[in-house]
């Protein structure tokens, strides 16, 4: 039986266009990946080489974000070249920061505006301190995980941090966003409308599958690298 493209891993070879019209949530990656539109009939092998970005790299990330059950191992993580993997996920943060939730907010101060007494406030300060501990959460991540990563790629000792402080102190970023949900769910009466509903819903659950996807990186992608230039550099 021939496997299509919803099915199975991609592949260099593939059209990038056929990619991303075979999941279109893809879309999202490219600019975080370092791709942008207008790449035509060409293949993804060709469009990343054009772009200076490595091929596998982005296959991988491409196949987290598309695969559930897909799980790279160690030996596919350090056959692969990993340079891009901190310029991603900063790039990641940003597009979180600047771009997702700004637009949630808006839904939600769009809905406030609808809402009589406490309960439109309730969803305002719960919002703001959910964004407030993701840029706390980011912003560990950047003065801390990500130069640890850059100095033990280029090949310097680091001992002021190690990856297992980043295991202990890892949160779960997209759990309240299902709080959030469940707030919207329980709580939001009827006579908001239904347009705005359905704007918020959908946005926190794009942002919150999203999130899942970001924290599988660091966890399954980001630490068994770091691990094993820790082992290899600072025994």
């Amino acid at each position: 039986m021939k496997t299509n493209m919803k099915s199975r891993l991609f592949s260099s070879d593939s059209r990038l266009s056929d990619l991303i019209t075979a999941h279109p949530s893809l879309l999202s990656l490219l600019t975080r990946l370092g791709l942008s539109l207008g790449f035509g009939d060409r293949s993804i092998a060709d469009v990343c080489d054009a772009s200076g970005v490595d091929t596998d790299f982005f296959l991988l990330i491409c196949n987290v974000y598309t695969f559930n059950n897909y799980v790279p191992s160690t030996a596919a993580i350090l056959g692969t070249d990993m340079t891009g993997l901190v310029p991603y996920l900063e790039k990641s943060h940003r597009y979180y920061v600047d771009k997702r939730l700004p637009h949630i907010e808006r839904h939600l101060d769009a809905i406030a505006c609808q809402l009589q007494g406490r309960i439109g406030q309730v969803f305002i300060s719960f919002f703001k301190q959910y964004k407030q501990e993701v840029e706390t959460h980011f912003s560990h991540e950047e003065q801390d995980v990500f130069p640890h990563i850059q100095a033990l790629m280029g090949g310097r000792r680091d001992t002021t941090y190690s990856i297992g402080e980043f295991l202990h102190t890892h949160s779960d970023i997209e759990g309240k966003l299902d709080d959030l949900l469940n707030i919207v769910f329980k709580y939001l009466p009827p006579q908001v409308d239904d347009d705005d509903v359905l704007d918020v819903v959908y946005d926190i659950l794009r942002l919150s599958e999203d999130l899942k996807k970001h924290t599988f990186i660091e966890e399954k992608i980001m630490v068994p690298l770091v691990k094993h230039l820790e082992n290899a550099i600072m025994p």
